[in-house]
C-alpha cells in the first residue's frame, strides 16, 4: 500500500508541474503544437533525453542484459551515446532551420514540400504512423509489467491471477491510469505541457535510475557480491563475445540513426528558440545515457545471480529486483521514477501523432491558413484523444518482448534516415528516388519482420541475417533506392532548390 500511495502521489504531482504550463500558454495552435518554438537549452535537452530514453531503455535493458549480458550496454547505449548527438547537429539543426524560414509543424510537410511531391506525403505518413505505435506500445507494457511486479502480493483480497495466487495490480488497469495522465496534461497544455512534464519527469528518473543501483546493490552485499553471485551462476554474462558477435554490435549502430526520423523528435526540434540552443543536447546527452543506462544493463546481469525467471518473462526482472531488494518507501519511489521514463516519452509521441493527423490529413494548405485556431486546436485533441483510445486497447492484446519491439520499431525508422539525409545535403535528390527509397524500407522492413514471427533465419539465438541485424539490410535498401531512383529521374528544378540550400 505504502508503495502505491507513493506513486499516486507522483503522478498527481506530475500533473500538477504539466497543467500548470498552461499559464504561459498563448492560445494559438502554433504554441499548442510548437509552443511558439520559444523552448530554451535545457527544456529541449531534457525533452529530448526523455522523450527517447523510455521502458525500452528502463525495463527493456534490463530484461535483455538478464538474458545477453553486458553486452547490451554496447549494444544500445554506447551508440546511443554517439549517434544521437550526431542526428542533432547534422540533421535536427538544419530541419530547425528550415522550419522556420517555412513554417513547417511536421515531418510530412517538410518532405512534401522539398521534393514537391503530395504523394510522397500520402505514403510517408501512414508509414510514420504505423512506426510510432508500437513505440508508444513499449511504454504502455513496460508500466504495467513494473508495477504488477511491484505490487505483487499486496492486494490479495483484490487481484489474483489464474490459479488464484495473489497478484499484483493488473497491467491493463495500470495501463489505463498512464494513459489516462499523459492525456490529461497534454490535451490541455500541448506540446509546453510536455516539454515541462519531461524537465520534471527526466530530473526524477535520471536520480532514480542512480539511487536503484546503489540501493540493491546495497541490499545484495555490494557490487563484489553482486557480481561474484552472477560469476558462479551465469559467467558468460560477463563477456560481452560470448553472446554477441561483432558484426551484429557494429551493426546495432544503425538503430541509432532513427533518431533523425522519429516524428516526435522532429516537433521538438521545431520547439527551439534558436540555434544555439541545440549546444546543451549535442554536449550533455552522452552523459545522461551512461547516467541511465549503465545501472539498468548492470541491476539485469546482477538479476542473473539471484534470480530464476524464464528468458520470455525477463521484462519482468527490474520490477521484481525493486520489489524484493528495497523497502516499501523505496520501491514506491523507484516505481515511480520508472514510470516517469515511460511517461516522458508517451506523451510526446501521443501529441506528434495528433499533430500529423490534424496538418496532414484534415487540414492541409489552404483549409490550415483559413481554420482558426481554436478549432485547429480542438481537432489535435480530438486526434490525441483517439491515439491513446487505439494505443492503450493494442497494449492489451500485444505480447511481444519491450527490447526487441522497440529494435524493430527504430529499425523502420532508421531505414528511413537516407531520405532525410539526401533531403538535407544531396541537391540532386528527387521526388522519384525519395518514393522509391520509401517503398524499399517497406518491402525489406516488412519480410524480415514476417521472417522473424515465423522463425525463419535466426542465428545465436537472435534475430540476424548474415550475421548482423535486419536494420542493416532495411538501410542499405533505402539507400540504394534513393540513389539509383534519383540518378535516373530529371533533376529536381533548380529555382526550387535554392529554397531549401
Amino acid at each position: 500500500m505504502t508503495s502505491l500511495l507513493i506513486i499516486v502521489g507522483y503522478l498527481a504531482l506530475l500533473l500538477t508541474v504539466a497543467l500548470a504550463s498552461s499559464r504561459f500558454a498563448k492560445g494559438t495552435s502554433e504554441d499548442f503544437f510548437l509552443a511558439s518554438r520559444s523552448i530554451g537549452p535545457f527544456l529541449l535537452l531534457m525533452s529530448l533525453f526523455g522523450t527517447t530514453m523510455t521502458a525500452f531503455a528502463l525495463v527493456g535493458s534490463t530484461g535483455k542484459s538478464y538474458n545477453l549480458g553486458v553486452g547490451v550496454y554496447g549494444l544500445m547505449a554506447s551508440w546511443a551515446a554517439v549517434v544521437h548527438p550526431l542526428m542533432f547537429a547534422l540533421v535536427g539543426l538544419k530541419l530547425w532551420q528550415l522550419g522556420r524560414r517555412h513554417h513547417y509543424v511536421t515531418q510530412v510537410q517538410y518532405f512534401r514540400d522539398r521534393f514537391q511531391s503530395d504523394r510522397l506525403g500520402q505514403l510517408l505518413f501512414p508509414i510514420l504512423v504505423l512506426l510510432v505505435i508500437p513505440y508508444l506500445l513499449i511504454g504502455v507494457q513496460g508500466a504495467g509489467i513494473t508495477v504488477a511486479a511491484v505490487t505483487k502480493g499486496a492486494f490479495p483480497t483484490f487481484f489474483v491471477d489464474a490459479a488464484g495466487a495473489p497478484s499484483g495490480i493488473p497491467a491493463w488497469l495500470t495501463g489505463a491510469v498512464i494513459c489516462g495522465v499523459v492525456l490529461t496534461y497534454v490535451f490541455w497544455g500541448g506540446i509546453r505541457a510536455a516539454a515541462w512534464a519531461n524537465g520534471f519527469q527526466t530530473c526524477i528518473f535520471v536520480v532514480v535510475a542512480v539511487l536503484t543501483f546503489f540501493t540493491i546493490s546495497s541490499a545484495l552485499g555490494g557490487v563484489e557480491a553482486a557480481t561474484a553471485a552472477t560469476m558462479a551462476k551465469r559467467p558468460e554474462l560477463l563477456i560481452r563475445g560470448q553472446s554477441i558477435g561483432q558484426a551484429q554490435f557494429l551493426s546495432y549502430g544503425l538503430v541509432g540513426l532513427s533518431m533523425g526520423m522519429f516524428p516526435h523528435i522532429f516537433q521538438h526540434w521545431m520547439t527551439a528558440k534558436s540555434a544555439s540552443t541545440f549546444k546543451l543536447p549535442v554536449i550533455a546527452h552522452p552523459i545522461l545515457v551512461a547516467l541511465v543506462w549503465l545501472p539498468c544493463v548492470v541491476l539485469g546481469i546482477w538479476a542473473a545471480g539471484q534470480l530464476s525467471v524464464p528468458p520470455a518473462k525477463a521484462n519482468a526482472v527490474l520490477g521484481i529486483m525493486v520489489a524484493k531488494y528495497t523497502t516499501p518507501v523505496m520501491s514506491g519511489v523507484l516505481t515511480a521514477g520508472i514510470l516517469a521514463a515511460i511517461m516522458s516519452s508517451l506523451d510526446s509521441q501521443f501529441l506528434c501523432l495528433g499533430t500529423m493527423f490534424t496538418h496532414d490529413v484534415v487540414l492541409r494548405g489552404e483549409l490550415l491558413e483559413s481554420a482558426d485556431d481554436a478549432r485547429v486546436i480542438w481537432i489535435g485533441r480530438a486526434f490525441v484523444t483517439g491515439v491513446v483510445l487505439v494505443t492503450y486497447l493494442l497494449s492489451l492484446v500485444s505480447n511481444r518482448g519491450i527490447f526487441d519491439l522497440g529494435v524493430w520499431c527504430f529499425s523502420g525508422f532508421s531505414g528511413l534516415t537516407p531520405l532525410v539525409i539526401a533531403a538535407l545535403y544531396w541537391r540532386r535528390a528527387t521526388r522519384v528516388g525519395a518514393m522509391a527509397s520509401v517503398l524499399a524500407v517497406v518491402v525489406s522492413w516488412s519480410v524480415l519482420f514476417a521472417m522473424d514471427s515465423m522463425g525463419v533465419g535466426g542465428e545465436h539465438g537472435e534475430f540476424l541475417v548474415g550475421g548482423v541485424m535486419p536494420v542493416t539490410w532495411v538501410f542499405l535498401s533505402s539507400t540504394i533506392a534513393m540513389v539509383v531512383g534519383s540518378l535516373l529521374s530529371t533533376p529536381p528544378d533548380a529555382e526550387h532548390i535554392r529554397r531549401f540550400f
